[in-house]
């Protein structure tokens, strides 16, 4: 971690305004109540709160799958799934320094739209969380066009250049098309 650029207090507020938005339209994409929202059992993190094991280079977020359970009760049956999303500082803000026209409050929307999806997705049991890496790859495309459905509607600004980073995984959905 150390060494590694992080996140500002004027780049969090940022973060915390897309991750708002983000919560909103997935919800609304996934016609989740307020109440359904709160149940999932997940945090949005930055570098600053990741543990090393939870630091990865290259990919601007992952996702950690935790087992939880409550103190009081000593069966297993009330365990429970806790997903922790761990935004890459150094690799949001090194793709920022180097695609023109890409702005923090548009890309952080589109990764944490993104991996929120993903979270709604396990939960829902849609996709496995272990799943092998082929339907993993499978699941990424399916995720990009789903986050790029909601979010293009938005009409938030800066989005179009977001979009046109992301464009690479419409190839291999293309692909995937082709083989059906």
């Amino acid at each position: 971690m150390e060494g590694l650029q992080h996140f500002q207090e004027a780049d969090l507020k940022i973060v915390d305004e897309a991750v708002t938005i983000a919560e909103e339209v997935t919800g609304n994409a996934y016609k989740m109540s307020a109440a359904e929202w709160r149940g999932k059992r997940y945090d949005v993190k930055t570098l600053a709160d990741l543990t090393p094991d939870e630091i990865v280079y290259g990919p601007f977020a992952q996702i950690v799958r935790y087992v939880g359970q409550r103190p009081d009760s000593s069966l297993s049956s009330s365990a429970f799934d806790f997903y922790k999303i761990c935004l890459q500082d150094h690799s949001i803000l090194a793709t920022l320094n180097k695609v023109p026209g890409l702005i923090l409050m548009a890309f952080a929307l589109y990764i944490v739209t993104h991996e929120l999806i993903h979270v709604v997705r396990f939960a829902k049991f849609l996709q496995a969380f272990d799943a092998p890496e082929e339907e993993k790859l499978e699941e990424e495309v399916r995720v990009h066009e789903q986050t790029q459905a909601i979010l293009k509607p938005t009409g938030i600004p800066g989005m179009g250049p977001v979009f046109e980073f992301y464009k690479a995984w419409q190839e291999p959905l293309d692909d995937l098309r082709d083989m059906a």
